[in-house]
Formats: C-alpha cells, sequence, structure tokens
C-alpha cells in the first residue's frame, strides 16, 4: 500500500488545480479586482511596479494564462503524464500566487493556502507520479513519462 500514496498525493493536488481552475471556466471578470488589489498592496520592489505597469492594464490576458495553466497542470497530475512537468509549472503558478495574491489578503491563515501549494507541487516534483499514472503504459510516448 505504501506505493500507492505519491500517486494519491499527486492526484490530489491536481484536484487541488482543478478546483480553482474551475472558479473560472465561466468568467474571469471576478479576478480584475483581485488582481488589482494585490498589486496595489504587494510590497516586494520590482514585482509592486510589474504588477501595476503590466499586469494589471492586462489583467484577461494574465486571468487567462493562469487558468489555462491551472487546468493543464490538473489534468495531467490527475492522470499521471508529464508528472514532474506539470509539476514544475504548478510550482511556478503556486510561486506566483504566493508572491502575489497572498499579499492582498488580509487573513494571513488564508495566505497559508498559496505556501502550500508551493510545498505540495515541490513534492510532487520529488516523488514523480507514482505506481498508478498513465505514464505507466507502454504505449505512452517517452515525453510524457
Amino acid at each position: 500500500m505504501s506505493d500507492a500514496w505519491p500517486s494519491l498525493f499527486r492526484i490530489v493536488v491536481g484536484i487541488y488545480w482543478l478546483y480553482f481552475a474551475s472558479q473560472k471556466w465561466h468568467g474571469v471578470g471576478w479576478v480584475q479586482s483581485v488582481m488589482t488589489a494585490s498589486a496595489q498592496s504587494n510590497p516586494i520592489p520590482g514585482l509592486h511596479q510589474l504588477l501595476v505597469g503590466v499586469v494589471v492594464p492586462n489583467w484577461f490576458l494574465f486571468a487567462v494564462g493562469q487558468t489555462i495553466g491551472e487546468t493543464l497542470v490538473a489534468v495531467l497530475l490527475i492522470l499521471g503524464l508529464a508528472t514532474r512537468w506539470a509539476a514544475i509549472l504548478g510550482l511556478l503558478l503556486a510561486l506566483n500566487l504566493a508572491v502575489t495574491v497572498a499579499f492582498g489578503l488580509n487573513d494571513d491563515g488564508f495566505r497559508w493556502m498559496y505556501y502550500l501549494a508551493v510545498i505540495a507541487n515541490a513534492q510532487v516534483i520529488a516523488s514523480g507520479a507514482g505506481r498508478y499514472a498513465v505514464a505507466g503504459f507502454k504505449w505512452v510516448p517517452a515525453y510524457l513519462r
């Protein structure tokens, strides 16, 4: 049973990303106010200016990109395809949220949700797909393993 844990953990992290991606599938308009508030409250020099000058004026492109990235990570992790690459993308998405959106929150406890996503994706990178993954089938191309 212990060989199932990496697979189970990978699937749970995939479901985490699927949940957050699904919040944006029916529209990303609500993301604009989140991005604007996060940009204004971000204390990191350089990043604050980048968020205000580039991200906020182009909020729609960034919101759609984040949604596509979250959906891709979710599907690949749940299936167990290109697992480490998907987890690297998930790590980058989580780092993005941890240094941008997390500063816009007034609740320090809720902020940890973003920090834990960084740690969870790092664990998937380290442990890989596990035994139970689509990548284990011989018909799967090597670049998806």
